[in-house]
């Protein structure tokens, strides 16, 4: 089976990458913006008529689009989210490949979620940021292409690679500066929202089960679990093996303060605190009905929140 990838070399794309080529059954393109693609194409920019003809050449069974942008005004993210994916319909619907898409849409499509509610594809979305909204535009331009598609909704990735602007990533790096510095304590802010955190090795045997099967329409994946930054913090402060005091501030969601060297003008309370954004737009819960997952894809979760934390750790360690 040959699989066009889009986006390998993104932070999930590289573990989909990774998963696909495991399978001694697939034979995978890389089609990209960077140099190292297999196949250079600005999806943004190029032409449905250009990608037409490279997909009748190299006739894909799959294609699977991991490529987008997160971050950025409405314009950059439409024309990422909603205008790339537009160019990926519109030529797969002049080729004669007849190739199945697997599209990775996000949970940030759903909007806030009700505190204690376990949100299924039924669900009716209402997105709390242009992030959300370009990313609901592109899924409903899939489901409304007539191809054969499925969009996965992913929920709060986490694990090796997590970007160093995510909540999980800004409390690792937090971390490592107080342990750095020798700080006793750490002052954490916003750690009172709640996200269901799912691997990112997790996400892409979810990708892999989705082009082998026949399932269409939406699929959420996650863990079923929401998990407040809180308990997440104690959970990262244990597999770094800090040993000082977690101490939360009566802060907003969007503040995070890191601690300087106690005394003077060092004084942490003085160092103006970093920013710590939720760019989902997803209120202070969100946790996945896996369901659907389970019954169509034959998918699980099995790699738990412990094992991601320690290997964000480990990678913010080696900058110790």
């Amino acid at each position: 089976m040959r699989v066009l990838l889009i986006g390998a070399n993104g932070y999930l794309g590289r573990f989909v990458a990774d998963r696909l080529l495991a399978d001694p059954a697939v034979q995978l393109t890389a089609l990209g913006r960077g140099d190292d693609a297999d196949v250079r194409f600005d999806l943004a920019t190029g032409s449905p008529g250009a990608l037409t003809r490279f997909l009748d050449a190299v006739h894909p069974g799959v294609i699977v689009n991991c490529a987008g942008a997160t971050r950025g005004g409405a314009r950059e993210l439409t024309r990422h989210n909603t205008v790339a994916v537009a160019t990926i319909c519109e030529s797969l619907r002049r080729s004669g490949c007849g190739a199945r898409l697997v599209q990775l849409g996000c949970a940030s499509e759903y909007g806030p979620s009700q505190p204690g509610s376990s949100t299924a594809e039924d669900a009716v979305p209402r997105p709390g940021g242009p992030y959300g909204v370009s990313k609901l535009a592109a899924t409903e331009l899939v489901l409304g292409s007539g191809l054969d598609a499925v969009v996965l909704r992913i929920f709060s990735p986490v694990g090796p690679g997590t970007p160093a602007g995510s909540p999980l990533g800004r409390l690792a790096e937090a971390m490592r500066r107080a342990m750095q510095a020798g700080d006793s304590e750490l002052k954490l802010g916003g750690l009172g929202v709640q996200r269901d955190f799912v691997d990112v090795r997790d996400i892409a045997r979810a990708v892999h089960a989705a082009s082998l099967s026949a399932a269409q329409g939406v699929v959420n994946i996650g863990t079923g679990r929401a998990v407040r930054l809180r308990e997440a913090a104690s959970v990262l402060a244990r597999v770094a093996g800090f040993g000082g005091a977690l101490h939360e501030l009566d802060s907003p969601p969007a503040r995070l303060v890191i601690p300087g060297p106690q005394g003077g003008a060092d004084h942490p309370m003085e160092r103006p605190p970093a920013t710590y954004p939720y760019p989902d737009g997803c209120g202070t819960w969100q946790q996945a009905d896996v369901r659907t997952a389970r019954d169509r894809l034959g998918w699980r979760p099995r790699i738990g929140l412990e094992e991601s934390l320690a290997d964000i750790w480990m990678e913010a360690a080696c900058r110790i």
